[in-house]
């Protein structure tokens, strides 16, 4: 499958899904009235999308792979962001789990996207 736009690589597929399911779990009970905090595990999710899409548009393989690391730690500050919500109770373990296992998979897609770019084009 060759990656014509943004939209056709898996890793921002994945991230899409991972950040829809954190804004449902954030509108939820004491999580949402939590602005601060909602708003930063929202904006971290959110910048696992751009970054993936930023970096598809830069001028170099280089470039690029500096924005998949920064999806990369967008990602690991999610999952940390997850500890944080379950231990206040804004979610249940099983959400918990789930939306860590989301981001895991999220940046093995982009991990494999990353050695991909650079053992491809060396």
């Amino acid at each position: 499958m060759s990656i014509e736009r943004f939209e056709d690589i898996r890793a921002w597929q994945h991230a899409r899904k991972l950040t829809n399911a954190v804004y449902r779990a954030s509108n939820r009970n004491d999580f949402a009235k939590d602005f601060r905090f909602r708003d930063q595990i929202r904006s971290a999710a959110v910048s696992i999308m751009a970054n993936i899409a930023e970096g598809f548009d830069s001028s170099t393989d280089k470039e690029f792979l500096r924005f998949l690391g920064f999806a990369r730690r967008s990602a690991t500050e999610v999952q940390s962001h997850l500890y944080v919500a379950v231990d206040q109770g804004y979610i249940t373990q099983e959400q918990f789990d789930e939306l860590f296992q989301m981001t895991v998979a999220t940046k093995n897609l982009i991990s494999g996207f990353m050695r991909y770019l650079s053992s491809s084009h060396q």
